[in-house]
């Protein structure tokens, strides 16, 4: 049952011990709380014997050290369960974050084009906050008012099953109609849940599309559109609210006629003469407290019920599988040996049977029209992906028996899309190898041609350059990323359209880089543009994911195929443009 609770709210195995240890205590403060009223009837009982003369009043030493023990009880008990529910889960909260973060940088970069940013936001902050509350003041109360309502019940049935049936039939019945309501209320949450990502979705492209927006004169209507989702979210929050609250409100109010029916079937019992005051007037005090664990409780359950829909996004995520392998990593050398691989997006096939050899010292070049499968080969050979049928070898060792992290030390990776911090030009730089020198920093961006534009910068090498580096060109944005993979000196290098956005003169600086980074590297370079792979060695030819023709370029010339026809569409687009 335990293990059905943990994943049913995405607790770690802590998680789980401090709700059990949240769970007893509340059990504790609950019989400590009715403790108290067993003192008050013991008084009034003795009171009651004073007045029909049949005994004395009980003695003052022996009253106050009941009442100080009582007082002693109730602080030590909330204060455990205090501990034990809010104390406890703010670590499980940093525990749960902690995991989901590294669960998600083992995670295939396959599983990234289901999930969108804002989605996985929304996991590590709304997600995991949601569970927080319900970690912190749901589950703990709820279990421990269940148990130690159990307990008193069937001490209540033992003592008088009639009243005891009078106090508590509302409890069941209020709780069968929240759970009753229980599917209702997880669709709800899930419609506010996929309106919130919208909203999130909306904001973070407005932000990331700012520009492009503002000079397509969009900004009104796409504000009018951000309104619109944010109004839909505004909406279906308030309607599951407002549902909620009624639900909430009407099992309370069933809960609470326990109390008119204990009056009723008191009276009638004592109107008879089968019951005597005293025994009336201790089910009067019981009810009085009994209701009591299950006020908070009552007032969150829906939130419990709306977690379900939090917990299996985030129990989503530990359940994907992640990409494994051995830690030692021992190529006899560094040719890449593509062997029949296929692969598909879903459904979708990407690559069918593609066969090749990328050689060390030599540069393979993977060339052919948008959508034939280059990009996917590249991020294959690092195994960001892993293969559906074939299999990938780097020195004679399949790199999917390879965990990926051992296996990415030996490669270095230039993108078009460049990625950098708003940290200094150094600090950007030092990612290609934790821990380097200033001296090797500095090393790697002469080697990149950085030094040009770095001496203009206000300080240097130690300037901040934004978000994505954002105060910096295209071209001096690739050579930060170049200087990455020298200062790594890897002896793969992967090129996915290094060069691709670049004007002519900065592409000459950035290909002078490249030049330095590939001697004696195994090097899979993917480009458009002819003249960037014109000194390959090697040229693999993709149309519609299957290779339609390799070899080196002279060979490829003669062939008069579709590497052929790309060389002559470029040089007569160039030829155009020259006469233009």
């Amino acid at each position: 049952m335990m293990k059905n609770i943990q994943k049913a709210y995405a607790l770690t195995d802590q998680g789980l011990q401090n709700l059990k240890r949240g769970i007893f205590w509340t059990v504790l403060a609950n019989l400590t709380v009715m403790s108290g009223v067993s003192i008050l009837y013991w008084l009034m009982d003795r009171y009651m014997n004073v007045l029909t003369d049949q005994g004395p009043l009980p003695s003052v030493v022996i009253t106050l050290t009941l009442v100080c023990l009582f007082f002693l009880l109730s602080y030590l008990t909330h204060y455990q369960q205090y501990k034990a529910t809010y104390g406890l889960v703010y670590g499980e909260v940093a525990t749960t974050r902690l995991q989901l973060a590294e669960r998600l940088r083992r995670l295939p970069l396959g599983y990234f084009g289901k999930r969108d940013l804002s989605d996985l936001t929304e996991t590590l902050m709304g997600d995991v906050n949601r569970m927080e509350h319900v970690w912190s003041h749901v589950l703990a109360y709820l279990y421990g008012a269940y148990i130690s309502t159990a307990i008193i019940a069937i001490g209540l049935i033992f003592y008088d099953w009639r009243l005891a049936l009078a106090s508590l039939w509302g409890v069941p019945v209020a709780f069968a109609l929240l759970f009753g309501s229980r599917k209702q209320t997880e669709r709800r949450s899930e419609v506010t849940k996929k309106a919130a990502i919208q909203v999130s979705d909306g904001i973070q492209e407005a932000l990331e599309n700012v520009r492009e927006i503002r000079s397509n004169n969009q900004a009104q209507d796409y504000l009018l559109k951000l309104y619109e989702k944010i109004d839909h979210h505004e909406g279906v929050t308030i309607h599951g609210e407002l549902l909620n609250g009624l639900l909430i409100n009407l099992a309370s109010v069933v809960m609470r006629l326990g109390v008119a029916t204990t009056i009723l079937a008191g009276a009638s019992l004592i109107a008879k003469g089968q019951i005597n005051f005293m025994v009336f007037f201790s089910f009067l005090m019981v009810i009085t407290r009994i209701y009591a664990p299950f006020d908070q409780s009552l007032a969150l359950i829906a939130e419990m019920f709306l977690s379900q829909v939090s917990a299996a996004r985030i129990n989503e995520i530990y359940e994907t599988p992640i990409a494994t392998g051995d830690l030692h990593f021992r190529p006899k050398g560094h040719d890449i040996v593509f062997q029949n691989v296929s692969f598909s997006y879903e459904d979708r096939e990407v690559l069918h049977d593609v066969s090749f050899v990328a050689k060390e010292g030599e540069v393979t070049a993977l060339i052919g029209p948008s959508g034939s499968g280059k990009s996917t080969c590249a991020r294959l050979a690092a195994r960001l992906w892993d293969v559906n049928q074939g299999s990938i070898e780097v020195g004679g060792v399949d790199i999917s028996t390879v965990d990926p992290e051992i296996l990415l030390t030996d490669y270095s990776v230039v993108f078009q899309d460049v990625t950098l911090f708003d940290a200094s030009v150094t600090d950007n730089i030092r990612l290609g190898k934790h821990g380097a020198s200033e001296e090797e920093v500095r090393q790697a961006a002469q080697a990149a041609n950085c030094d040009e534009f770095v001496e203009r910068l206000p300080q240097g090498y130690d300037t901040l350059i934004g978000e994505n580096g954002v105060k910096l060109s295209g071209g001096e944005r690739q050579r930060i990323s170049i200087a990455r993979a020298l200062l790594k000196d890897a002896p793969i290098v992967l090129l996915d359209e290094a060069t691709a956005s670049l004007d002519v003169e900065n592409e000459t600086k950035v290909q002078g880089a490249l030049s330095r980074l590939l001697a004696g590297k195994t090097v899979l370079v993917i480009a458009h543009r002819m003249r960037t792979i014109a000194g390959a060695d090697h040229i693999v030819v993709l149309e519609e994911g299957q290779v339609k023709e390799q070899g080196s370029p002279a060979q490829l010339l003669q062939e008069n195929g579709l590497y052929r026809h790309m060389v002559d569409l470029q040089n007569e687009s160039a030829q155009w443009q020259i006469e233009a």
